[in-house]
């Protein structure tokens, strides 16, 4: 078993470039007809768990793309928490995911684009600086927002446009 230990110091050089590997991820799901978000989670400056949405091709409503990538870490590492962890996601985090990022003791999270509707990191509430949660989360947001929203848009333009069945 891999042993995990919280990381030190914070090192944001690398948060492009795993952001583009999220979006990397997106792109997959959109493929597949799946809102295109993607998730990353890195330790020690290597991927261990990747995702991308999938709850429409896996009828799994839980599927987003941050839980498959927190699965497939804890799987990865054969431990349920994550801690020293980073989990980069193309879009703010929801209810569901903001819950598992806690229980799984993930250090940090970064996303891409704001979800102004179910966003709970920062739209619709600040989850993460809760009195009532055993862990805190370090939370950023903005990283490659243009692309990773432009993504989205693109996306819902284009299911928009074609014809109802």
């Amino acid at each position: 078993m891999r042993q995990i230990r919280p990381a030190a110091i914070i090192d944001r050089s690398r948060d492009r470039e795993f952001m583009r590997e999220a979006l990397a991820l997106a792109a997959q799901g959109a493929a597949l007809g799946e809102v295109p978000v993607g998730a990353v989670l890195v330790q020690d400056g290597e991927i261990i768990g990747r995702g991308f949405n999938c709850p429409i091709s896996t009828s799994d409503p839980s599927a987003h793309a941050e839980m498959v990538a927190i699965r497939a870490a804890a799987e990865a590492v054969s431990n349920y928490r994550l801690p020293g962890s980073t989990l980069y996601v193309t879009l703010e985090p929801c209810s569901m995911c903001a819950g598992l990022i806690v229980h799984s003791r993930i250090t940090r999270v970064v996303y891409g684009a704001l979800e102004p509707k179910a966003g709970i990191v920062q739209s619709q509430g600040q989850f993460f600086t809760q009195g009532f949660l055993n862990h805190r989360v370090l939370h950023e947001g903005g990283v490659l927002a243009e692309e990773c929203g432009a993504v989205l848009s693109e996306f819902f333009k284009a299911r928009r446009a074609k014809p109802a069945d």
